[in-house]
């Protein structure tokens, strides 16, 4: 709330320098923040009395958007990519297929590699999580595995995560 919209019959007033200008009627805390070309912003209305505040408020505005933005652009989401193969894979396919993921896990991303069966292929579960395991195996050394493989329906499926660089490694 500003200006002519704060009601309050009594408010705790603070001046645009962060100082305590004491506790006065509404009327006159707009009349002081007037006076100095300010706006009055109702601060904290659940304190007794309500702590209002001199401020510009149309500059205090443009900064919060700006800090919001800024923070919008400092923030990395995370994607989580997939990789989808058979049981009965090539080792060149496998070997594409790790580069892949290699990439994806290196630029940051969290992987999800998943082996699909079809018809006879659910009797030999089994070597869907050699595939997965020997996949984790020879990413290891940029990713750790979350869980261990798991079979949902006829997918089986692990989750790889990037690995975060040790902060004391880099220090020397």
């Amino acid at each position: 709330m500003l200006n002519d919209e704060i009601r309050e019959p009594e408010v705790r007033l603070i001046s645009e320098t962060g100082e305590q200008l004491g506790i006065m009627s509404g009327e006159e805390a707009l009349r002081v923040a007037e006076e100095r070309d300010m706006d009055l912003v109702l601060i904290s209305p659940q304190a007794k009395p309500p702590v209002c505040r001199i401020m510009d408020y149309g500059k205090f505005r443009f900064e919060q958007t700006k800090k919001e933005k800024e923070a919008r652009k400092n923030q990395h989401t995370i994607e989580v990519k997939e990789i989808r193969m058979s049981p009965g894979i090539g080792d060149n396919d496998f070997n594409t297929k790790l580069k892949n993921g290699q990439k994806f896990l290196s630029d940051g991303n969290r992987l999800k590699v998943t082996v699909r069966f079809r018809g006879r292929e659910m009797a030999h579960t089994n070597i869907g999580e050699q595939l997965l395991k020997s996949f984790a195996e020879q990413c290891s050394a940029i990713a750790t595995m979350d869980k261990n493989p798991k079979l949902e329906g006829r997918n089986m499926s692990v989750f790889l995560s990037p690995k975060v660089p040790d902060k004391q490694s880099n220090k020397k």
